[in-house]
């Protein structure tokens, strides 16, 4: 078949927002090469136009409605069913009960139905229940790795990509240190990868050398997180609290949402280390605010207690903005420490404290060619034309 025409199927919760470049320039690039992009999610976005946007079927808690949805579904099927047969004689194989694969059959239907030469599950956890799909329209499978899919989601539910594993084609991943994991869950080192980093559109960033603080200014921190215990907040807590009791003035925003119960752990923390004006947890902002707040920013911090690779740590020295982040999962590939940023020991809030303090106390040349540095490396390594001629090969 001729590499321009290839069909590609990428399966998401929901179509890519405008911010999420990472998904929005791999299908601009693909549709550029020639090649026919569909999108499959759970629910769709009427301001997305890039490609077709194909929707899961519909589930409802009536009975009735969920029988008429089902006899629906079944109907249309007819008009496949070579593939529905095929995927019924897997999944069986595979040890699936009958009322399992029924069920799976329907939520499966839209991509039953489809004549493709990729599907292409978008995270590892959303292939769960879809792994013998590929095989039974006749494409062939790709999966990609993400922080969540295998530094967290396999520890609470071990061994749940046995069956992904023997059924996947090629993988990507978007960290070495995230393929190691694969392959310690059981990943073959057989199974064909490619490594493709998260990219910047440089055309939304504005970048520039930081300079000196005057010594009586406050200084602005900015770490971008969802409230998540894996992101290191209460770690983060731990280090403004060691900071202020040294005199530093400075101000420290959390740019990012979370659950009830997180907000209100993380806002007990601050208030129990008297930190209600250095510490502040802006909730979640758009992407353009976020920008417009890093610009500003002094320094920029990353505490996670695990990254798959953080986009937000790439963005920021994109930015010129001095970066620090915890030497764990991704992020020594992310940062060239000591040339494009710095890491400190994850999980040691008096090593991260320590850290600020030195880069805070470097001079006005020794921070700017840091900064210079890392705006540099972003340009070269981290830019969006390299990440669609990646993608444009991992499919050939």
């Amino acid at each position: 078949m001729d590499k321009q025409h290839y069909k590609i199927g990428l399966v998401l919760s929901q179509p890519p927002g405008y911010s999420e470049t990472f998904f929005q320039s791999k299908i601009k690039g693909l549709i550029a090469q020639g090649m026919e992009v569909a999108l499959y999610c759970q629910k769709g976005d009427d301001d997305f136009k890039l490609c077709p946007v194909i929707i899961s079927p519909a589930v409802s808690r009536n009975p009735i409605i969920q029988g008429f949805y089902f006899l629906k579904v079944y109907l249309q099927l007819l008009l496949h069913l070579r593939a529905v047969l095929k995927y019924v004689q897997l999944e069986l194989k595979s040890g699936t009960t009958i009322f399992q694969l029924f069920k799976q059959v329907y939520l499966n239907s839209h991509l039953l139905s489809a004549k493709l030469d990729w599907l292409h599950f978008g995270f590892a956890t959303q292939a769960l229940g879809s792994e013998t799909v590929a095989k039974a329209i006749g494409a062939k499978m790709a999966v990609s790795f993400r922080g969540f899919d295998i530094a967290v989601y396999p520890r609470k539910h071990p061994g749940c990509y046995k069956k992904l594993w023997k059924y996947v084609d090629k993988v990507h991943t978007i960290s070495t240190y995230l393929l190691r994991e694969a392959y310690s869950l059981g990943l073959s080192k057989n199974t064909p990868f490619e490594r493709i980093t998260p990219a910047v559109n440089l055309d939304l960033i504005h970048s520039e050398s930081r300079m000196e603080v005057a010594a009586s200014e406050e200084i602005q921190i900015v770490t971008i997180a969802r409230l998540h215990y894996i992101k290191g907040i209460d770690l983060l807590i731990e280090a403004a609290s060691l900071l202020k009791q040294k005199s530093l003035k400075f101000s420290w925003k959390v740019i990012g949402g979370g659950t009830k119960e997180y907000q209100e752990r993380y806002q007990y923390h601050i208030y129990e280390k008297g930190l209600q004006k250095e510490v502040l947890l802006t909730g979640k902002l758009s992407h353009k605010e976020t920008l417009k707040l890093l610009t500003s920013a002094n320094l920029y911090v990353q505490p996670s207690l695990n990254e798959g690779f953080c986009n937000a740590v790439l963005e920021a020295q994109a930015m010129g903005t001095l970066t620090i982040a915890s030497n764990t999962g991704g992020l020594p590939e992310n940062i060239v420490d000591g040339k494009t940023g710095w890491l400190f020991e994850s999980q040691s809030a008096e090593s991260l404290a320590r850290q600020i303090e030195w880069v805070l106390a470097l001079n006005v040349t020794e921070k700017s060619q840091i900064s210079t540095d890392a705006m540099k490396r972003v340009r070269e390594v981290f830019n969006i034309e390299k990440q669609q001629r990646e993608f444009f090969g991992f499919y050939l």
